[in-house]
C-alpha cells in the first residue's frame, strides 16, 4: 500500500463522480446502497427530458432492478415481446422472443431516454440528497498530488467555479470525456463513415405493438424501430422511436444532437413501403429528428491513473448496436461500488475494477464493429446479393441465425446463462 493511500484508509473516502448520466447516477446509487457517500458533478444546468429512445436490455434491467427503479421504468416504457429482422424489401428474416418472453429473469424495455434519466436522477436525489448533486458544473481538468485530487469546473457560461478536492475521481463524462482526453490527448474518435438520424413519430402500433425491428443493413440503409410510449394520444397510437443508418465512403461525420434534416437521408428509404409499415411516412410524420455520428474509440490499455478512473462511455465508447452501452456502464458502476466497499485501499479498488471490466467491455466494442446483432441482416444480404428471396430458409437456416444472436448475447453478457448466474 502506498504512503498516500494509507493517509485516507482511516477516514471517509471523498469520491467525486464527474457526469450525471446513466453510469454516474448508477454509481452514486450503488455506492449509497453500500453506505458509501459521493458527490456527483453534472455539466447540465438543469435536468431535462432530452433525446429519443433507448432499449434497456435484460442485463441493464438486472442492474436497474438492484437500484430499486424497475417498476418505475416498466411503467414509463414498453416491454419488448420480440426482436424481428427484415431485409430492405420488408421480407421477414428472423425473430426471437425477448426478455421475460424469452425466458430471461428480467424484461427488455423500450423507453424515452429522457424518462430513464429523469427516473434515475429523481431516485438519486431522493437517496443521496440534493446537497450531493451539483448541476452546472462542467469539469475542465484534474490535478493529483500525494494527498488527493483537485477538480476544476466552469459553469454553462464558462465562468470558473470553486475547485473541489477528492480522494478518488470517477470520470463518467461520456464519449467526449474531458478527463479521458487529459490522459489520452491525441486520441481520436473512430468514424467509419456511418451516420445516423434518430426520430420519434406518433403512429399506430406496428406488428405486435411490442416489437423491436431491424430492417435492412448499414451498407444500403438500415432502420431500427421500436415503441417507447403506449397510447400516447389517447387513441391507441404509440410514440415510435426510429433510427436511420447508412455507411458511405468518404462521408463527413454528423454533428452531435443537432436537429436532423430529412433531406439528408429520406431518399434512401423512399421505396420502403411494406404491407406492415410505410417507412417514408414514418419519417415524414416525425415530431423530432436528431443527427449523430456512429463512433466509438479503440480499446485502451489503462483506465486508472492514480486517483482517477473512467466509467461507462468515458471508459469504453461503443457503437450503439445492440443497445449495450448503458448496460455496460451500469455493470461498471456496480462492480466498482462493490470493490470500494470490500477493498481497504481505494486506489487498489480502482485497479481491481479496471482489471475486472476492461477486457469484457473491449470484447463488446470489437463485436459491435464486426458481428453485432444486425449482422443477421448483413449476412442475408451477402448471401442473396442484396436481392429479394423466395423464402428465408432457402438462404440460411433459422438455427444459423439464432446462433449469430446467441453469440452476441454471450459476449455482451445477457445470455440466459449469464443472467441466471446474476
Amino acid at each position: 500500500m502506498s504512503e498516500s493511500s494509507k493517509l485516507f484508509t482511516h477516514a471517509a473516502t471523498r469520491i467525486a463522480v464527474v457526469g450525471g448520466g446513466v453510469a454516474g447516477l448508477g454509481l452514486a446509487l450503488s455506492l449509497h446502497q453500500r453506505g458509501i457517500a459521493c458527490d456527483v458533478y453534472e455539466a447540465a444546468p438543469q435536468v431535462k427530458e432530452l433525446g429519443v429512445g433507448i432499449t434497456l436490455l435484460p442485463h441493464a434491467m438486472r442492474e436497474l432492478a438492484r437500484l430499486g427503479v424497475q417498476s418505475k421504468l416498466e411503467a414509463a416504457g414498453i416491454e419488448n415481446l420480440e426482436s424481428v429482422f427484415f431485409n430492405r424489401y420488408g421480407q421477414f428474416i428472423y425473430k426471437e422472443p425477448r426478455g421475460r418472453h424469452g425466458g430471461a429473469p428480467f424484461p427488455e424495455i423500450g423507453i424515452h431516454r429522457g424518462k430513464l434519466h429523469r427516473i434515475l436522477y429523481e431516485e438519486t436525489l431522493s437517496q443521496i440528497g440534493s446537497s450531493r448533486i451539483h448541476l452546472d458544473h462542467r469539469c475542465i481538468g484534474v490535478e493529483q498530488d500525494e494527498q488527493g485530487a483537485t477538480l476544476h469546473f466552469v459553469d454553462a457560461a464558462g465562468v470558473s467555479r470553486p475547485s473541489v478536492r477528492a480522494d478518488i475521481v470517477i470520470a463518467c463524462d461520456g464519449v467526449n470525456s474531458t478527463l479521458r482526453r487529459q490522459f489520452y490527448p491525441d486520441e481520436k474518435l473512430a468514424f467509419a463513415g456511418i451516420n445516423t438520424w434518430r426520430g420519434v413519430t406518433v403512429h399506430p402500433p406496428i406488428l405486435t405493438g411490442k416489437s423491436y425491428m431491424r430492417v435492412g443493413s448499414i451498407h444500403t440503409g438500415k432502420m431500427v424501430i421500436y415503441p417507447i410510449v403506449d397510447n400516447v394520444d389517447g387513441k391507441g397510437r404509440q410514440l415510435i422511436n426510429w433510427m436511420a443508418e447508412i455507411q458511405r465512403e468518404g462521408e463527413s461525420m454528423n454533428d452531435w444532437n443537432r436537429p436532423g434534416n430529412k433531406e439528408d437521408f429520406q431518399s434512401i428509404f423512399a421505396a420502403w413501403k411494406f404491407d406492415w409499415l410505410d417507412v417514408p411516412a414514418l419519417i415524414a410524420n416525425s415530431q423530432q429528428i436528431l443527427e449523430y455520428p456512429m463512433v466509438d474509440k479503440d480499446p485502451v490499455s489503462q483506465w486508472t491513473f492514480g486517483r482517477v478512473s473512467f466509467m461507462g462511455d468515458a471508459a469504453h465508447p461503443m457503437y450503439p448496436r445492440g443497445s449495450n452501452g448503458s448496460a455496460q456502464g451500469l455493470i461498471d458502476a456496480r462492480t466498482l461500488a462493490q470493490l470500494l466497499a470490500t477493498t481497504p485501499d481505494p486506489l487498489a479498488a480502482l485497479l481491481a475494477y479496471e482489471q475486472a471490466r476492461m477486457e469484457p467491455t473491449a470484447r463488446v466494442v470489437r463485436t459491435n464493429r464486426s458481428t453485432p446483432p444486425d449482422f443477421i441482416n448483413i449476412k442475408v444480404d451477402e448471401l442473396t446479393g442484396g436481392k429479394p428471396f423466395t423464402h428465408i430458409d432457402d438462404v440460411i437456416s433459422q438455427e444459423e441465425l439464432r446462433q449469430i444472436s446467441e453469440d452476441y448475447k454471450r459476449i455482451a453478457g445477457f445470455s440466459a446463462e449469464a443472467l441466471k448466474a446474476g
